[in-house]
């Protein structure tokens, strides 16, 4: 799916610190864990708690986040439709990773298993 030049450089210029407190509230509201959150953005990113901490105090974009991120080989089995659009057909690199994360914290909000979240 075609997103636009605009829709890909705004995402790539959004903070993480931005972005992070909304998905803490989603999951927490829905009866979920920071420490969940954390192990989610971990299994897609490598980043352990500390780096997590040291990112969001140094307020990285998303472009800065996602090229420190070793992502995990099973993160193309992230699939379906998440604000909007389909994550498989969004072409830019960066904005299908973004939509990774959301996918994930979005599936942990619902109350979806840990092992399927993780695709194990």
């Amino acid at each position: 799916m075609k997103t636009t030049p605009e829709h890909d450089a705004r995402i790539a210029k959004m903070t993480f610190a931005s972005v992070y407190p909304h998905y803490v509230t989603k999951v927490e509201r829905k009866g979920r864990t920071k420490e969940e959150l954390h192990r989610v953005i971990e299994w897609l990113t490598g980043f352990d708690e500390k780096k997590l901490n040291r990112l969001i105090d140094s307020k990285v974009t998303f472009e800065s986040f996602f090229k420190q991120a070793k992502l995990h080989p099973n993160a193309p089995l992230i699939t379906g439709v998440i604000c909007g659009y389909r994550i498989e057909e969004i072409e830019n690199e960066l904005t299908r990773q973004v939509r990774y994360l959301d996918k994930l914290v979005d599936e942990l909000a619902k109350g979806r298993k840990m092992e399927k979240i993780l695709r194990l």
